[in-house]
C-alpha cells in the first residue's frame, strides 16, 4: 500500500512537468518554477498549472483551464495519470486494514459517471462506501446511488470535495453523517474511531 501511495505522489510531479512542457510546445510561457511554487510544498497537481494559465492570463479562471483546448481530460496538454485497478485499490487498502469509499461517481461536472455495474463489481471486490453527498451530484443522481448503496450494501458518505483554494467549494459544504463513519470505522481493522 505504502510503496503504491508513494508512486502516485509522485507520479503527480511527473505529470504537471509533462503538462507544463506540453502548454510550453503550444506556446503557453507557463514555468515550472512558478507552477511550484503555486503547490506551496504540497502535492502539486492541474489546479497548480491551471492557476499560473490564470496568472499568464491565458484563460480567465481556473475553470477555463479545464477544458479540450488546454488540460482537461483529453485536452491538448493533458497528461494521464498513474492509475491503479480499482479491484486492486480496494484489496491493498483492506489488506493495510482500512476502507475503501469511491468518491462521486455520478459528479457531472467530471463527466466520468461510473455506471451501476462498476460500482457493483466493486462492492463484489470488497469496496466498503459510495460518495453519495456531493455538491457536483444533483438529488436525482444522489437518490438512485442511496438506492443502489442499500441494495449493495454499502456505506453512503458526503464530502464538499474541498481542495483549498483552487476550487470554489465551502469547506463542508457537504458531510458524512456520524452513524456512516462509525458505519466505516466499525470494518476497519486498522484504526481506532475517533470519539469525542
Amino acid at each position: 500500500f505504502a510503496a503504491e501511495r508513494d508512486r502516485i505522489r509522485t507520479d503527480r510531479e511527473r505529470r504537471a512537468r509533462e503538462m507544463v512542457a506540453r502548454l510550453r510546445d503550444l506556446g503557453v510561457p507557463v514555468e515550472w518554477r512558478r507552477v511550484a511554487a503555486l503547490a506551496a510544498g504540497g502535492a502539486v497537481g492541474r489546479p497548480h498549472v491551471a492557476r499560473a494559465m490564470v496568472e499568464l492570463g491565458v484563460v480567465p479562471d481556473v475553470a477555463g483551464a479545464f477544458t479540450a483546448e488546454w488540460i482537461g481530460h483529453d485536452g491538448r496538454a493533458y497528461v494521464p495519470k498513474y492509475a491503479l485497478d480499482p479491484g486492486r485499490v480496494i484489496a491493498l487498502v483492506r489488506d493495510a486494514g482500512g476502507v475503501s469509499v469511491i468518491a462521486h461517481p455520478r459528479a457531472s461536472a467530471h463527466g466520468m459517471s461510473q455506471p451501476d455495474e462498476l460500482l457493483e463489481e466493486l462492492a463484489a471486490a470488497g469496496l466498503t462506501g459510495v460518495e453519495v453527498d456531493h455538491p457536483d451530484q444533483p438529488e436525482s443522481k444522489r437518490r438512485a446511488l442511496r438506492d443502489l448503496a442499500r441494495a449493495l450494501r454499502l456505506v453512503t458518505t458526503g464530502s464538499s470535495d474541498y481542495h483549498g483554494d483552487n476550487k470554489f467549494v465551502r469547506l463542508a459544504a457537504e458531510t458524512t453523517s456520524r452513524e456512516a463513519y462509525e458505519a466505516l470505522a466499525a470494518q476497519a481493522t486498522g484504526a481506532t474511531p475517533i470519539r469525542r
